[in-house]
């Protein structure tokens, strides 16, 4: 830590408290949309340390205010969801919930914010006010409709966000301007052929076969007719179709994610699908139908925000822990909704300890607590700077 505050001695007295919230949180996960037990514990903690706390906001989520009143307005995002998968650890704070698991991380950034808030009570006087939203049905991306939806941003004039990255080292973040994450979209495809007896497929329509040229063929088109520069990803992860071992398949369900970074691919993409789909399957006798919905736009970093993020970063990690990402990712983030009504940004939380750290989604994923430490560092640091800047001559108003 290279520039120590009051608030920074705080947090070392409060450590323990935030992690061992963070481990029951992470002993009962609750999947999206159901963060009832969460969401409680929550609005208990906040109400403690004086936070006006409303509940129920955008079905179960939390939004908790402090300062002065009629000031402008700086916010903290986290979810709180988890993931239906089976953990694997064997930690001694496991999931007591078989087949639900915080593998995403979203169980740290829960207790991160709760850390931000306890350190924001301490203050004697916040120049502006402070809005944390704890939101539900990350995973879903759908949380953050709902939460707008409900007035969770309402007044809000800049919005931070975090997520863990086991690909950096715990006590690191990474930081990007600009273009950060992806767009995501949801595919279904579904192929439509005629059956009969496996001896005599030549009597048929097969829809598994057909099924099969779809997806080979959709990789294939786009190397060959979509921009390479703007790059696209499809992947499917269901196929679903036939009764028994030895009758041709009438009918064959795809379902899959889209994935891309231009957000002017929008109207155009979906539409290059369904005509790529109807050739393919035109051409070989069977029927198609093709449904695509938008998940969650790109992030696209504000950079006068991710400016103030680093500069605060590296007066509290050093610069050689400030790392600035080349690349985007193609994952995706309900955060981007928000941004499409307000400015702001994101950052990577390293989480890898000496033994690395399984990746997201995975049953072994097993982050490091001390980036707790790092992650509330960063953000306390941050939100009190915009304060300061907000309200002085030489910051540029929203």
């Amino acid at each position: 830590m290279n520039n120590p505050t009051p608030w920074n001695e705080r947090l070392k007295i409060l450590l323990p408290e935030i992690i061992k919230i963070r481990r029951h949180l992470h002993a009962h996960p609750e999947l999206s949309g159901q963060e009832h037990q969460t969401a409680l514990l929550i609005a208990g903690e906040l109400r403690k340390d004086g936070w006006k706390v409303r509940e129920n906001v955008g079905f179960t989520g939390i939004v908790a205010e402090l300062g002065p009143e009629d000031s402008p307005i700086v916010c903290l995002r986290v979810d709180m969801d988890a993931l239906p998968v089976e953990e694997l650890t064997g930690l001694s704070f496991s999931s007591n919930n078989q087949g639900v698991m915080h593998a995403c991380g979203h169980d740290l950034h829960t207790a991160i914010g709760i850390g931000v808030a306890k350190l924001l009570a301490y203050e004697e006087k916040l120049l502006t006010r402070v809005r944390i939203i704890f939101q539900p049905a990350e995973e879903l991306a759908k949380g953050a409709s709902w939460m707008k939806r409900d007035g969770a941003i309402e007044e809000v004039e800049a919005i931070f966000g975090v997520h863990v990255f086991p690909s950096l080292p715990v006590g690191s973040i990474g930081i990007k301007s600009g273009s950060f994450t992806a767009a995501a979209g949801e595919l279904k495809i579904e192929i439509c052929g005629e059956g009969g007896h496996g001896a005599r497929p030549h009597q048929t329509v097969d829809s598994i076969w057909i099924a099969s040229k779809v997806i080979t063929g959709l990789q294939e088109a786009i190397t060959r007719q979509l921009d390479a520069l703007k790059p696209v990803v499809i992947s499917f992860g269901k196929i679903q179709g036939g009764k028994a071992f030895n009758i041709i398949a009438e009918k064959v369900t795809l379902l899959g994610t889209v994935r891309y970074l231009d957000e002017t691919l929008n109207e155009e993409l979906p539409t290059w699908i369904k005509q790529k789909v109807k050739s393919i399957t035109e051409s070989l006798g069977a029927k198609s139908t093709v449904s695509y919905r938008c998940i969650a736009p790109p992030i696209n970093n504000d950079p006068e925000l991710t400016n103030l993020l680093e500069y605060c970063a590296i007066e509290q990690l050093g610069q050689e822990n400030v790392i600035r990402l080349e690349k985007p990712s193609l994952g995706a983030e309900d955060f981007a909704d928000f941004l499409r009504d307000i400015k702001g940004t994101m950052f990577r939380l390293g989480v890898a300890g000496n033994d690395g750290c399984a990746p997201l989604h995975n049953g072994n994923f097993d982050p490091d607590e001390n980036c707790l430490e790092t992650g509330i560092q960063v953000l306390t640091s941050t939100i009190l700077s915009w304060m300061n800047k907000k309200t002085s001559s030489n910051f540029k108003r929203s």
